[in-house]
């Protein structure tokens, strides 16, 4: 990291940032080597200093496609924006917290969906529990990361 100034090392204080996030990046490949990057809800589950992700998704589309062809998976997410201009210096920044990092990404079984939509939800409202319809769950996918690399900055 060219700024270890603004390196976030503490790791409970990485998982602070990522649980103030609400949006992850999911970044893959497809086989040409073409980028995609997909903006999408989702949950943490913390084992240990083991880090999963979870997302969810439609049972079709560009994501499963590279995923399924064994796309390299990457992700990134950002919270506590706030735009500075030092009039002064005549100089405009940036103050932010970002987590990125990479890993394994993991299709949840369907006796698994159900806890791993709750950790999803859980995430948006802690103080709600969700139960999911049966007849629902299979129309979802879950999908799982095991974070491998992860990196934290901020600029405050």
């Amino acid at each position: 990291m060219r700024r270890s100034d603004r390196e976030i090392t503490d790791f409970q204080e990485i998982i602070a940032v990522m649980n103030r996030c609400d949006v992850c990046r999911l970044g893959l490949v497809d086989s040409s080597g073409r980028p995609y990057i997909v903006p999408l809800s989702f949950g943490l589950e913390l084992k240990g200093k083991q880090i999963s992700l979870y997302f969810h998704s439609a049972n079709e589309g560009k994501k499963l496609d590279l995923i399924r062809q064994g796309s390299p998976v990457c992700f990134e997410m950002d919270c506590a924006h706030q735009p500075v201009f030092q009039e002064t210096m005549c100089r405009c920044t940036m103050k932010y917290q970002s987590v990125f990092g990479d890993g394994v990404l993991h299709f949840v079984e369907e006796a698994e969906k159900a806890a791993a939509l709750r950790l999803l939800t859980a995430h948006y409202f802690p103080d709600h529990r969700f139960d999911f319809s049966p007849d629902r769950v299979p129309g979802t996918t879950v999908l799982r990361l095991d974070v491998i690399h992860l990196s934290a900055k901020q600029h405050q």
